[in-house]
């Protein structure tokens, strides 16, 4: 039996639209994030950091995945 070989080389495309929706991804995660920061009450410093990190990672993972 054949293996199977991708005819592209099996690398991981990254367009221009994944990378300016992976932006847009990050950029509203962060924004929700904060939002509910505010509303339980955790608008500091930290949540302001972990909510970056948070929505910095969603990003490049809708980047890098091509979603």
């Amino acid at each position: 039996m054949a293996a199977l070989t991708p005819l592209d080389g099996g690398g991981i495309k990254t367009s221009r639209a994944s990378l300016i929706g992976g932006i847009a991804v990050a950029i509203g995660v962060f924004v929700l994030w904060q939002a509910l920061a505010r509303d339980l009450g955790a608008g500091n410093f930290v949540s302001l950091v972990s909510g970056a990190g948070v929505g910095a990672a969603t990003g490049w993972w809708i980047w890098r995945a091509d979603l």
